[in-house]
């Protein structure tokens, strides 16, 4: 690769987002490739009170990122592959595959409770018609309640409640409090009269914590989630896949979205598309990724219909999964097959064309007919 000129590399700014421009970054270096991270802002970052499938159609954290490339203000830009279109400008390639972190969801609750052992009725966020679709086929009893922001920020909604009360309990336990009934908050306590003594012992237990768990500290609450479910290789990827306790979900069941796990270089198809893609490319992830999808590009769902496809390459076929659902869990088509790595393109397109017919197309329009009536709704 060239060495005489620093690659101008873009990316959004979320925590994530520079997380996986640097590992890009590293792979770079390691072949003695100067490297600039250029920070984008993009349509979805300007709308943080939206949910993701009301962005309009796919591509709100792509489109801005790759305009620099073809407007050839950067030389290629970082996504995370489940964001990115299956159509985009001609001039423009998936440059680089880099190999696959992990691609399954976890369920992550304040006390480790497992999906199967959660209260009747117990409130679990997402922003994912998928994992909404997939939770509410498991547990249909489940209230599904709407979660944005960036990870980190996911996790601190989800913390928030339960560590604000055990700092509120720890106070009222330092003034002596504790068994008073009139039910004084944190802000009635007279703090100044604690000891240095009882004061430094609340300090030592705020200090012990994880730095998102002291965020959550001071985070409003607005809704007091039981559970939440996000993407593994996000909370990997931002060092907080230990801060809270979590289960990972079954891939067979909780089929992951098409790319996810898996980073995306686009770049335009000229010398530096390839040499990119002679640097960072993990054939591997390329093949499963692009089977997935050609499926998705092929039922035509984009993301505004609940589904999942997750392919594995194991040996010269393709392991596949797909699941379609309703948007209310109750209904779906499914199918698990192994396809001919030799010729995974095509075997997809035929997979996702069975799909189509075993009802799956039903579905999918079905979920496109209910978009306009939700939204009807909300704004009424």
């Amino acid at each position: 690769m060239t060495t005489d000129r620093t690659l101008r590399l873009a990316t959004r700014g979320s925590d994530l987002a520079l997380r996986q421009a640097a590992t890009v970054d590293e792979a770079l270096s390691r072949r003695r490739q100067a490297v600039e991270l250029v920070e984008v802002e993009t349509t979805g970052d300007q709308l943080q009170d939206d949910l993701i499938h009301r962005l309009g159609k796919t591509g709100a954290f792509v489109r801005s990122l790759d305009k620099r490339v073809l407007d050839s203000d950067v030389d290629a830009a970082v996504h995370s592959m489940k964001d990115v279109p299956t159509e985009s400008p001609p001039e423009l390639v998936v440059a680089g595959v880099p190999e696959r972190g992990p691609a399954g969801d976890v369920l992550l609750t304040p006390d480790g409770t497992a999906l199967a052992d959660l209260p009747e009725g117990a409130t679990v966020g997402t922003a994912s018609l998928r994992r909404a679709a997939e939770l509410r086929a498991e547990r249909p009893d489940l209230e599904i309640e709407p979660l944005r922001g960036n990870v980190d920020t996911r996790v601190e909604k989800l913390l928030a409640p339960a560590l604000q009360r055990e700092h509120e309990r720890r106070l009222e336990q330092a003034a002596g409090d504790q068994d008073d009934e009139d039910g004084d908050s944190v802000d009635d306590l007279d703090l100044e009269s604690l000891s240095d003594e009882a004061l430094a012992e609340v300090e030592e237990w705020f200090d012990g914590l994880h730095e998102v768990e002291r965020r959550a500290t001071e985070r409003e609450i607005e809704v007091e989630y039981d559970a939440i479910v996000l993407a593994e290789a996000g909370l990997a990827r931002t060092g907080l896949l230990h801060a809270v306790a979590f289960e990972r979900l079954p891939t067979d069941r909780f089929v992951p979205a098409p790319g996810q796990g898996a980073l995306a270089v686009t770049a335009l198809d000229d010398e530096m598309g390839t040499e990119i893609h002679e640097r960072l490319d993990h054939p591997p992830t390329r093949v499963a990724t692009s089977v997935e999808r050609i499926v998705l590009d092929e039922l035509g769902g984009g993301c505004v219909a609940p589904i999942g496809v997750y392919a594995t390459v194991q040996g010269t076929v393709v392991h596949t999964v797909v699941r379609v659902l309703g948007r209310d869990g109750t209904e779906e088509v499914t199918a698990s097959r192994d396809l001919p790595v030799e010729h995974h393109a095509r075997a997809a397109s035929n997979l996702a064309a069975d799909l189509r017919e075993q009802g799956a197309a039903d579905l999918i329009q079905r979920a496109k007919r209910e978009e306009p009536d939700e939204r009807k709704r909300e704004n009424s």
